[in-house]
């Protein structure tokens, strides 16, 4: 089915008001029954509605318009768009593949064991399940939740490492239990050794181990009497 042009009873509005073309061409033209068309030519329908000129518009060349007033068994073609506008996809929910569906379940385990900061939004986005069969795998309620096995997302292909890395970095953002220092055994930074370093240079001499002079050159004193005997 060939596509109409925009706003049809506008349109036939302007054809019927400036053309010969008959009911039938132009109800066939901006897919309108032809009983609308008379009803438009009559003043039945259509009142108050402005006429658009297909021509100014772009949507029909005045060759072919000429060609179906001088045939009037000549159906009119709407000109091809100069400019072709992408047409946006409505954001849904994710589709898994059937065949990879039945491993669903075995993904949200492992998300859910190894990363329970994760939200059930942000693992709905990473394998399209629902938050249902989320709480049921949460609390053991699941109706196979005897036989699942923690499988990683990525292997199973449900989701990519990318898609994972950053769900699990805006996850651990809005985290407010994270303790304000590392203390899982991590290297201390190099800053605060270079400061217990320098306490330790800075330590005050009586700290310090008191050396005699005189007591260590006697010692070499001894040394050089014991050679020449």
């Amino acid at each position: 089915m060939a596509d109409a042009p925009l706003m049809p009873k506008a349109t036939a509005v302007w054809l019927v008001d400036n053309t010969s073309l008959t009911f039938d061409q132009i109800a066939a033209f901006c897919h309108l029954h032809p009983l609308e068309v008379k009803a438009v030519a009559d003043g039945e329908a259509a009142q108050g509605i402005k006429g658009m000129d297909p021509i100014s518009t772009g949507q029909l060349t005045r060759e072919e318009l000429e060609k179906a007033q001088a045939d009037p068994k000549h159906k009119l073609k709407l000109a091809d768009a100069k400019v072709k506008v992408a047409v946006s996809k409505r954001k849904g929910p994710r589709y898994t593949p059937v065949s990879k569906r039945q491993d669903r379940p075995n993904a949200i385990r492992w998300l859910v064991r190894n990363h329970p900061e994760l939200k059930d939004a942000q693992i709905i986005r990473l394998v399209g399940t629902t938050k249902n069969t989320i709480e049921a795998i949460r609390e053991g309620s699941h109706w196979n939740a005897a036989n699942l096995v923690p499988m990683d997302p990525v292997t199973l292909g449900l989701c990519t490492q990318i898609a994972l890395d950053m769900e699990v970095q805006k996850a651990n953002k809005n985290r407010t239990d994270l303790p304000e220092s590392a203390s899982d055994g991590t290297l201390a930074p190099a800053a605060g050794t270079q400061t217990l370093a320098a306490e330790a240079d800075a330590a005050p001499a009586s700290e310090r181990e008191d050396v005699d002079a005189a007591s260590v050159f006697s010692k070499f004193a001894n040394l050089g009497e014991k050679k020449e005997d």
